[in-house]
């Protein structure tokens, strides 16, 4: 049986850094990957899963229906909606090129599946700075943004609750004890969406996963990361972290 294909755009920086010793400095630059333990779990798993980091996704991220349609799932983690809406074309030569948060959304009206894990730069991001509150991704999500920074640092640490039938595809064999989280994207869920997981009390028990549908298709919204800093490594080396991720594309490219 042939695996189903998934695009991961976003979880990739560039870093600088000015060291300073007495009189004297110098200037470094690093890359930085975030999905590593994730695609980790995922190879030699049930999806063909390819990574295209943010800085490869402004250009090369799929312009046309039939580029996009090659794949059954897009998972957005961790990159704005100026780096999809700012192809090089339009921001350096002034040319018109498509507008690809609309492409993704009638892409999932016709039956792809969407996802989006939290971070920096998912929903509204830091400092609003991600920019998805009222673009054509956020009318297929699940959830919807607030139109402010999104962000909740939870630096003690908070247990999921897992509030959805265990029956569901995403949460079978999970069971309900889960590593602690670090943070979230506050989001508000929307009418006819199923909440799956929730984070603590202490924190209002705002959502943390919750699917839905659009048109066709699937999405899904997975408001913490998928690895450091939000996800600490005790959630990396839980037994459930492989499953809760390829359960999620799983579900979210399900034909029925």
């Amino acid at each position: 049986m042939s695996k189903k294909k998934v695009l991961l755009a976003g979880e990739s920086w560039v870093s600088t850094a000015t060291h300073i010793k007495g009189f004297d400095q110098f200037p470094t630059v690093t890359y930085h990957t975030g999905a590593d333990e994730l695609l980790a779990a995922l190879k030699d798993g049930p999806f063909d899963v390819t990574f295209m980091p943010a800085h490869e996704a402004q250009r090369n991220f799929p312009q046309t229906m039939e580029a996009l349609s090659a794949y059954d799932a897009v998972v957005l983690s961790d990159i704005g909606a100026n780096t999809l809406l700012l192809h090089p074309d339009t921001w350096v030569h002034s040319k018109p090129t498509p507008n690809r948060l609309r492409l993704l959304r009638d892409y999932v009206g016709k039956g792809g599946g969407l996802l989006m894990f939290g971070g920096y730069y998912s929903f509204q991001g830091i400092n609003g700075g991600a920019r998805y509150h009222k673009t054509p991704v956020e009318d297929v999500l699940p959830v919807a943004c607030l139109p402010v920074d999104d962000r909740v640092e939870v630096p003690e640490g908070y247990a999921p609750v897992v509030v959805g039938p265990q029956s569901h595809h995403i949460l079978k064999g999970l069971g309900k004890d889960w590593p602690i989280l670090l943070g979230f994207n506050e989001v508000t869920v929307k009418d006819g969406a199923e909440v799956l997981a929730t984070v603590s009390s202490d924190y209002r028990s705002l959502p943390l996963l919750v699917t839905g549908s659009y048109g066709k298709g699937r999405t899904v919204a997975w408001t913490s990361d998928v690895g450091p800093h939000w996800l600490p490594s005790g959630f990396i080396a839980w037994n459930g972290y492989k499953t809760l991720f390829e359960q999620m594309l799983g579900w979210a490219t399900a034909t029925v």
